[in-house]
């Protein structure tokens, strides 16, 4: 169980650094919250699709609550700022800010949960952040640059709320199937975001959309948003030794 839980935290880190250079091309072609809209809608569904082809029901009455709570914070906010954020920072400093993430469920941990973190995990968190910031090295400079503090302040945000959707989903997941209710996450934000931007008028037509951004839609759907998503819902748990 050890090992097949370091291989899906090893493909997450992977799948998930890669995310920010497709986000990254795609933006520059077209409306952020709308790709992450097209990217959550087509994913979602597939989602469901496969659920539902196996016949498993749908919740019911309060399960709906922590599907819609995580919806917003998982995907409405985390993932839609974040691909927002990359849109005016480059992918390098957006993979730096991402890696921020777990050091905000220690902080937060330190709050709400009377058990102490043990040494070995914090090291473990701070030789990963400072991993991603030696590789990414060169973009440490602009954490600085006055014009990506727009991008910097979203993606912030963006680590806020994936912190508190997983604390929330290691208190949930008992009561729900975490993989279905993936699913229903983002066809419900998918549904959001891609509405939100049409009816602001952001949005641009299918057939404006340029092969670039349908790649990088493709890459963030296969990688982003089905493989990497099922190796986090079976990391989902507290640091240990």
């Amino acid at each position: 169980i050890r090992s097949k839980a370091l291989f899906g935290l090893a493909l997450v880190c992977f799948f998930w650094g890669t995310t920010w250079i497709a986000s990254k091309q795609g933006v520059r072609h077209m409306p952020a919250l709308q790709l992450a809209g097209m990217r959550q809608l087509i994913a979602g569904v597939l989602y469901v699709g496969f659920f539902l082809y196996r016949r498993i029901p749908l919740p019911k009455g309060k399960e709906w609550i922590p599907v819609l709570v995580l919806s917003f914070l998982n995907f409405i906010m985390s993932n839609g700022l974040s691909t927002w954020g990359v849109k005016y920072i480059s992918a390098g400093l957006g993979s730096i800010m991402g890696a921020i993430f777990p050091l905000w469920l220690v902080v937060i941990g330190l709050f709400i949960s009377k058990e102490k973190l043990p040494q070995k995990a914090i090291m473990g968190l701070l030789l990963g952040f400072s991993g991603v910031c030696v590789i990414f090295y060169d973009h440490l400079n602009d954490f600085w640059n006055p014009d990506f503090m727009k991008g910097i302040i979203l993606s912030l945000i963006a680590t806020w709320t994936w912190a508190f959707a997983t604390l929330y989903t290691k208190k949930q997941a008992v009561h729900f199937n975490p993989y279905f209710s993936l699913g229903l996450q983002m066809v419900i934000s998918g549904v959001c975001l891609f509405s939100f931007t049409h009816a602001n008028g952001t949005a641009i037509k299918l057939s404006a959309i340029p092969w670039q951004s349908w790649t990088a839609i493709a890459y963030l759907i296969v990688f982003g948003s089905l493989l990497a998503f099922i190796c986090y819902l079976l990391n989902t748990r507290p640091p240990r030794n």
